[in-house]
């Protein structure tokens, strides 16, 4: 099957087009909006389904199942989350250089659902587990542990599911994003809430993990949750494809990668040349796509042309030269030189926000290792699974998703004007205070925990509070930075810049089992034991409190610097227009048609 979006240039239609499945101008009666978008979604939902089904309740199998120690079995979580999404960066550029979203989507989704059936052998074969052992050993972690070979068919696996799902991560939001055409005001104003309804839906999935197949996992078989996972993996793909004809399609526009070390090595090898006394002497500066900018102006240098290099005393035959083997139309463009600049300015933002999944992390692992030593019953049949904790997770995700589109965004848009209400990085700064807030309530919960363990077992339920505020500021944080690093990329970069928002996952992920493990070497295994009762796990959690505080502080720094990204460019506005310039043109027409989401 062939989609639009593998179509090389040809019908005069220009590659940065949007397409129907035929490659033609798309018909926006009969293709996206709100029903392409929907079918899409579904592919999503089935991938948080499954990655939530696993990860939220793979500590206790690990620990339980295998007698992995506490905080081996919370760093194999974190690092198969990192590794998730750390390959949504291979997806994204898979996508944007050669496959185009919808291609890419179909094919990683279809390693997800290998890799989840794969699982579900892995955990049925008895062959795959170690020996089980007696209520005196499990009480004191002295069972048999799992051997290399027994883990080997999981590590697969996981791995496995990893691939798939960073692929379908790193698109599945850019790809629901082109259903939508901004330049029509009925669906930018659907565009709005896209974002919000996105994380809404798949929210849903991550509760129906966290509870139907959570409970299936620990009361029936691991093999018939994940059986279950990998039959709604199976029949997203299904829908998915049947929806081709449907969809619009954005052609891949070649490597994002290529033109950030074309400009990057550019710049470098002429870094002796001086800059013109006027941007507008730059390479292409008239046909510009992207506002020319004063930051980094150093990248400015890879857009030196040739005519004023020659008439420059410091140019030679050899720089000439370089220029042209760096790109075989000659300089770089100021077009790619900004998009470049675009990047960079997205840095900052993205390394601030990992502290948040790093606190997020907590509620995968140690929070449901705790939770097995607090009192889970309810009545006197029902035993409340550990993982299924994330209900209340995933509750208050939904809930603060709803508030912020039904109440807040309407009641920050009236108020400020905005068309937006509250822009991403407000959003994202809520998300960090409220994880801040989160490790605080769970340090206090824990020593009290710890403290009543003698002479009584409290409830499992004094776990609430701490995910459900995790919760309430992953529905600002991850809408918050979503929205602003696909926003903020460049056009022909969405999919990768998607992956680099996955990124800060990923990161948040492995820094959380780096910190387990120099937490665990510095305290020699005070703080992080296999027995929770004897260790020290609330200090874990202040000091996550206070690193915290410290890269809010820094977020706000960087914030408060950060330059939003003109979204819609008057169709009077000069192609290549520099800051300056537009500044003073901002000031001639009004905030809501100039742009959008300019202020922090």
């Amino acid at each position: 099957m062939v989609a639009a979006g593998l179509h090389t240039d040809d019908e005069g239609i220009d590659s940065g087009a949007v397409v129907d499945y035929n490659g033609n101008p798309v018909d926006q009666s009969k293709t996206g909006g709100w029903l392409g978008a929907g079918l899409i979604l579904g592919t999503e939902l089935a991938e948080r389904v499954c990655v939530m089904g696993i990860s939220m309740n793979l500590v206790t199998y690990l620990v339980g199942d295998l007698h992995l120690s506490t905080s081996e079995s919370a760093n194999i979580v974190t690092n198969f989350m990192g590794a998730l999404n750390l390959l949504a960066l291979l997806g994204g550029f898979l996508a944007d250089a050669k496959l185009g979203r919808y291609m890419t989507v179909a094919i990683f989704s279809v390693i997800t659902a290998a890799g989840v059936s794969l699982l579900t052998m892995a955990t049925s074969l008895s062959s795959m587990r170690p020996p089980a052992c007696d209520s005196v050993r499990v009480a004191h972690h002295e069972c048999v542990a799992a051997s290399g070979d027994q883990l080997a068919m999981l590590f697969v696996s996981l791995y496995t599911i990893a691939l798939g799902a960073g692929g379908i991560k790193a698109n599945v939001s850019g790809f629901g994003s082109d259903q939508f055409d901004n330049r029509d005001p009925k669906e930018e104003k659907a565009m709005i809430f896209f974002f919000n309804r996105f994380y809404f839906c798949i929210s849903l999935g991550s509760l129906f993990a966290v509870t139907v197949l959570v409970y299936i996992q620990d009361n029936v078989a691991r093999g018939w949750g994940y059986g279950i996972s990998a039959g709604t993996m199976v029949a997203a793909v299904v829908v998915l494809l049947s929806g081709t004809r449907l969809y619009r399609y954005r052609r891949p526009q070649g490597s994002p990668l290529t033109v950030i070390w074309r400009v990057l090595f550019a710049a470098w090898r002429k870094r002796s040349v001086p800059l013109p006394a006027h941007p507008s002497q730059l390479n292409e500066y008239s046909s510009a796509k992207v506002a020319h900018t004063e930051r980094f102006r150093c990248l400015d240098k890879a857009a030196v042309n040739e005519e004023f290099k020659t008439s420059s005393s410091s140019s030679s035959d050899k720089e000439v030269e370089d220029c042209s083997k760096i790109a075989a139309s000659g300089c770089c463009t100021v077009t790619q030189v900004e998009e470049v600049k675009m990047v960079l300015k997205l840095l900052p933002i993205w390394s601030t926000c990992i502290l948040f999944w790093t606190v997020y992390s907590q509620m995968t692992t140690f929070s449901v290792e705790q939770a097995t030593y607090m009192n889970r019953h309810i009545g006197r049949s029902f035993l409340y699974p550990s993982g299924s904790l994330s209900f209340f997770l995933f509750i208050s995700i939904l809930l603060f998703t709803s508030l912020n589109e039904k109440l807040l965004v309407p009641l920050a848009r009236t108020l400020t004007g905005r068309p937006h209400g509250v822009t991403s990085l407000q959003r994202a700064g809520v998300g960090l205070v409220l994880s801040i807030l989160a490790m605080v309530v769970s340090a206090l919960v824990e020593k009290y925990r710890r403290d009543s363990a003698p002479t009584e077992i409290i409830s499992v339920f004094w776990l609430v509070p701490q995910f459900f505020l995790v919760g309430a500021g992953e529905a600002f944080a991850y809408v918050g930075q979503l929205e602003f690093f696909i926003r903020e990329a460049p056009e022909r970069m969405k999919s990768m810049s998607t992956g680099l928002f996955l990124s800060t996952l990923s990161m948040g992920f492995f820094f959380s089992s780096l910190l387990v493990s120099l937490v665990d070497k510095a305290t020699d295994g005070g703080w992080i034991k296999n027995n929770l009762d004897k260790g020290r796990l609330d200090y874990f959690y202040w000091m996550l409190a206070v690193l915290g505080v410290i890269n809010f502080a820094v977020f706000l720094l960087f914030a408060s610097r950060h330059e939003y990204k003109v979204q819609n460019f008057s169709s009077e506005m000069k192609q290549g227009t520099t800051t300056k310039e537009l500044e003073s043109w901002k000031d001639d027409v009004s905030v809501d048609e100039q742009i959008k989401g300019m202020d922090v």
